[in-house]
Parts: C-alpha cells; sequence; structure tokens
C-alpha cells in the first residue's frame, strides 16, 4: 500500500503521496467501498528519537444510502490524519502508533483505513433538509407532500374544540 522508509526522515521531511486503488487488499473489508482511488498526501517528519510524526490528507469518494428517504447518493469524503509512530511502549496518547526499535519503514495502509472508516458517516443523509419517507404510505416526502391525512392525537381533541369555539366568535 503506503510504505515510508523511515531512515529517510531522519534527513527531513518525506513527502507521501499516493494513489491507492478501491480494490486494494487493505480497503478489501471496508463496509463502503470507495468508487474511485483514494488519494493520499502528507508529510513524514522525525519528532525526536525513535518517534515519526505523520500529518496526512485522505480523499475518495464513496456510494452510500441516505438513512432517511433510502436514496443511493455519492458522499465525497476529505479527512485529516495525524499520527505518531513511536518506539516508546510506554506512550499512551491514542494517536500513537507503537513500532519496534530500529524499523526501517512503516506501512501507512492501516491509518488510511482507519481514517476511511471514521471519515464516512455511520448515518449518511443525502442533504441535511432530507424530510424522509412518509411513515404511513412509504412516499419520499423530498418529491412532494403525500396523500395519507395527517393523524390527529385524540389527546387534543380538548384543545381543538376550544380554538374552533374560539375562531367561530
Amino acid at each position: 500500500m503506503l510504505r515510508v522508509d523511515l531512515r529517510a526522515a531522519t534527513t527531513g521531511p518525506v513527502e507521501t503521496d499516493a494513489e491507492v486503488s478501491p480494490t486494494d487488499p487493505a480497503l478489501g473489508d471496508l463496509e463502503v467501498v470507495p468508487t474511485r482511488p483514494v488519494l493520499v498526501s502528507g508529510r513524514l517528519m522525525a519528532s525526536g528519537p525513535g518517534s515519526f510524526y505523520w500529518a496526512g490528507r485522505v480523499r475518495t469518494q464513496v456510494h452510500v444510502t441516505c438513512r432517511r428517504c433510502l436514496v443511493p447518493f455519492t458522499l465525497d469524503v476529505d479527512d485529516t490524519v495525524s499520527l505518531l509512530f513511536t518506539e516508546d511502549e510506554d506512550n499512551d496518547d491514542p494517536a500513537a502508533v507503537i513500532v519496534p526499535p530500529r524499523t526501517a519503514d512503516i506501512d501507512l495502509g492501516d491509518a488510511v483505513r482507519e481514517a476511511l472508516i471514521l471519515a464516512i458517516p455511520e448515518f449518511p443523509l443525502c442533504r441535511d433538509d432530507c424530510r424522509g419517507l412518509c411513515a404511513g404510505c412509504g412516499a419520499d416526502l423530498n418529491q412532494g407532500a403525500c396523500g395519507c391525512r395527517p393523524e390527529t392525537d385524540l389527546r387534543w381533541g380538548p384543545l381543538h374544540v376550544l380554538q374552533n369555539d374560539e375562531e367561530s366568535r
């Protein structure tokens, strides 16, 4: 996938630009498969003895289904990633990845995979104001109102009587 030589990072920042195919085995078990290559860009730099910091960006598109109206749509994914690769086994930073001492290179594949998983919303919406489906007939309310009569809650009946009395005066 995307391997980076750590020895090169000891002399200065290393650019990490790559294009990962949607069929790459590292992305094989994703629930939502990218519809185009995953573009990865970033920079790896030394951040102390046995430690390397990677800041990157992951971009692609995925096909998902709207949670409210069940219409399939394409979602743009664009997320940033930052990780610390370190030999320090006592590091308790949640963004730290422990690597064996004197590791020559690292694979950023897991970081890219995790960034994709976290960037795709669990409950995607085709748009923020999606009205969803009618609970009675299942019509897509984004296309217009359905033919169902609105349900009235009998508990509001006395208030409706008062409102009608007030309007008739």
